[in-house]
C-alpha cells in the first residue's frame, strides 16, 4: 500500500513539475515573439530616409522665362512672359506692327515700326495656343532679362517675313543657350518645337560670360 501511494506521489510531482516547466517554456516564447514584434517595429519606425523610395522632383529655379503663343486675326502671336515664380506679376516682351491694321497690312510688304512689349491678348489665358517654360537661377535671369530689354530697346521695326514675333522670341532663346527651330512658322509650332527639340528641359544655365 505503501509503495502504491509512493508511485502516486512521484507521478503527481512529475506532472506538476512538468506542468510548471510547459508554462514556463510558453511563457517565455510569447514574451520573445513580443519582444521581437516590438523591435521589428522600432526598426521600421526609425529606418534610415535612404531605405524609402526618393520622390522625384523636377528642378526649378527661381526665376523663369515662358515661351508663348496665342491666337489672333491670323497666323497668331509669339511673345515671352518673364519674371519671378513668386510674384504673380509678369513682365511681357514680343514683336509687333505699332499702330492698326494698316500696319500689319503694310508690314507684309515692307518694314512698318513695331512694339515691344504687351499686346492684346497676350495676359489673357484664354488665347494661349502653346506655352514652354524654363527657369533659371537669380544670376542668369539678370543675363536674361537685361537681354530681353535690350532686344527690345533694338527692335525698331517689324515684318511679316524678316523680323516677326518668332524671330523675335527665338533670338531670347538662342541667347539662353536652347536649340532653335525653324523660325519663319506659325507661333504655336514654333513654340511646340522649341519645347520639342529640346527635351522639354526646364532648367537651364547659361555659360560663363
Amino acid at each position: 500500500m505503501t509503495n502504491i501511494s509512493e508511485r502516486l506521489g512521484c507521478r503527481l510531482l512529475a506532472a506538476l513539475t512538468l506542468s510548471v516547466v510547459l508554462s514556463s517554456t510558453i511563457q517565455a516564447a510569447s514574451a520573445h515573439e513580443a519582444n521581437k514584434r516590438v523591435a521589428d517595429a522600432n526598426a521600421l519606425v526609425s529606418a534610415p530616409q535612404s531605405t524609402q523610395r526618393p520622390v522625384a522632383r523636377a528642378e526649378k529655379g527661381p526665376y523663369y522665362v515662358d515661351f508663348r503663343a496665342r491666337t489672333a486675326a491670323s497666323w497668331g502671336h509669339a511673345f515671352v512672359w518673364y519674371g519671378k515664380t513668386s510674384e504673380r506679376a509678369v513682365e511681357v516682351a514680343g514683336l509687333t506692327p505699332k499702330g492698326d491694321t494698316l500696319s500689319y497690312v503694310l508690314g507684309h510688304l515692307t518694314w512698318v515700326p513695331s512694339e515691344t512689349g504687351a499686346s492684346y491678348g497676350d495676359l489673357d489665358p484664354d488665347y494661349l495656343t502653346a506655352n514652354y517654360r524654363v527657369y533659371l537661377n537669380e544670376t542668369d535671369a539678370k543675363r536674361v532679362f537685361a537681354y530681353i530689354k535690350k532686344l527690345q530697346a533694338n527692335s525698331p521695326v517689324w515684318n511679316a517675313e524678316t523680323t516677326n514675333c518668332t524671330g523675335f522670341i527665338g533670338d531670347i532663346a538662342e541667347y539662353m543657350g536652347l536649340k532653335v527651330p525653324y523660325r519663319w512658322q506659325r507661333p504655336e509650332n514654333f513654340v511646340n518645337s522649341l519645347k520639342e527639340i529640346n527635351g522639354g528641359r526646364q532648367m537651364v544655365r547659361l555659360s560663363a560670360e
